[in-house]
């Protein structure tokens, strides 16, 4: 399994479908990446050498492009400074609804989690 920026990609997978597996780099950029190293897009990760990854690797570092850690430490920066200054989207994050503007009433089940019933009040405040 070859090993780049800290990331283990599949073996039986083409390079350039491999790389999305890397946090912060998406088909388009995986694509980038190749030909600039120079690397075919058809080739298996398996059969790629250590020159070719030791390229693959350089030419991140080349396009200073935040990946795994450091992408991810930036999401949270800027989730965590909307938070700060309670801007709707902060708020939004903050009660783990969706930030942009979907429906709620009957939708979103991944943000709000499994459904809480509400109901049966009537009858309790009849009988009081």
């Amino acid at each position: 399994m070859p090993r780049i920026k800290g990331v283990d990609i599949p073996n039986e997978k083409r390079i350039e479908t491999a790389l999305t597996y890397i946090y912060g780099i998406g088909p388009s950029l995986s694509r980038k990446i190749l030909t600039q190293a120079e690397v075919n897009l058809d080739t298996r990760a398996k059969n790629l050498t250590e020159d070719e990854i030791a390229k693959i690797n350089s030419t991140i570092v080349k396009l200073e492009l935040p990946v795994e850690g450091e992408m991810r430490r930036l999401v949270n920066q800027n989730i965590r400074r909307l938070k700060e200054v309670k801007s709707y989207r902060g708020l939004r994050h903050h009660v783990g609804l969706p930030t942009r503007g979907q429906n709620t009433r009957t939708n979103s089940r991944t943000r709000k989690g499994k459904r809480k019933t509400v109901g049966g009040q009537k009858k309790k405040l009849a009988k009081k």
